[in-house]
């Protein structure tokens, strides 16, 4: 089969489109062949070996992967050869087949598309953890999610709405603030404005938002600690913007807020069990047409290169799919 493979830490670019062999699934996995998959800005810091996990060398990146169950290995049961399904893989997804756990592969359905099931898992099961597990985000509180334009907190916004938050959102340009609009949020701000941080104050009536979703840290970070409600929850999701943030000990006290850790994958290692009930709570609302996974452009497989590129340039809206 046709796979991406990284030999040796590198810059996507220099990644090589190579054939090997067709992968055969073991014990309680299945193999999936694949029509769709998700890209995540964490597999360009994987491919440069700046990620936590670093897998052995050579390797397919990826991790989200929907299509069709290929061949299911010895003591898997509740899967047959054609279901239409969706999974992390275990060995890669930028490439032509998968191979995957059955108790990480879902059946999907019938009105979803490939692309969708591909863009879903990640995104949509961090954010319904953050948002009610890590916190129980409750109606009519303000959400403020920075970065909103881009997958998670597209995410987000989403379940937010869903839980009866207001949204706030920030993005980086007018095109992706309309976005926001258009997903539902009440308000969109330009977080390179130097006012941002005021106008969350004016919008929520100079309380502040109770519930700060950050996947950007850095300076975003620090300043959302200005516009923070007292007894409000800061989610700390991750790091996109490239820099850790220290945050002023004295406004935690101050404002007696929560500087909460959202770590999904960290959280799955010891409570396995959480991502089938987070899955089936949003396949629910994505019946119910509450949620909807949103993919602005898919790739061919052969173009994964110019994919990341585009990932990386952050010129990106919602999620990115390689179609295989």
């Amino acid at each position: 089969m046709k796979a991406w493979r990284v030999n040796d830490w590198c810059e996507p670019e220099a990644m090589e489109f190579a054939d090997i062999p067709l992968p055969e699934p073991g014990f309680g996995q299945i193999r999936i062949k694949n029509e769709a998959a998700s890209l995540n800005f964490f597999d360009i810091l994987q491919i440069q070996g700046k990620y936590q996990f670093k897998p052995p060398r050579p390797f397919t990146p990826g991790s989200e992967v929907a299509g069709v169950v290929d061949a299911v290995g010895e003591g898997v049961t509740g899967f047959a050869i054609g279901d239409r399904v969706q999974a992390m893989a275990s060995g890669g997804t930028y490439c032509e087949y998968s191979i995957a756990s059955a108790d990480r592969t879902f059946r999907i359905p019938d009105a979803m598309s490939f692309e969708e099931a591909a863009a879903m898992i990640v995104i949509f099961q961090t954010s319904y953890f953050a948002l009610t597990h890590r916190t129980q985000l409750k109606p009519a509180e303000w959400l403020l999610v920075h970065a909103a334009a881009g997958g998670v907190g597209l995410s987000a916004m989403q379940i937010g709405r869903y839980l009866g938050a207001r949204v706030i959102a920030t993005a980086g340009s007018e095109e992706k603030l309309q976005f926001c609009l258009s997903q539902g949020a009440e308000h969109a701000l330009n977080y390179r404005d130097a006012n941002w941080v005021d106008q969350v104050k004016q919008i929520t009536g100079s309380r502040g938002a109770d519930v700060i979703y950050d996947p950007v840290g850095g300076e975003i970070s620090e300043l959302s600690t200005k516009c923070i409600a007292p007894e409000g929850r800061l989610l700390i999701i991750g790091f996109a913007g490239g820099t850790i943030p220290s945050i002023a000990a004295n406004r935690i006290l101050l404002k007696q807020i929560s500087v909460i850790g959202v770590f999904w994958g960290g959280y799955l290692e010891l409570h396995p069990e959480y991502m089938h009930d987070a899955q089936a709570a949003l396949f629910e609302m994505y019946q119910a047409g509450m949620i909807k996974p949103v993919v602005s452009k898919a790739y061919a497989l052969a173009d994964a290169v110019e994919a990341l590129t585009a990932l990386a340039s952050r010129k990106t809206l919602a999620k990115v799919v390689l179609a295989i």
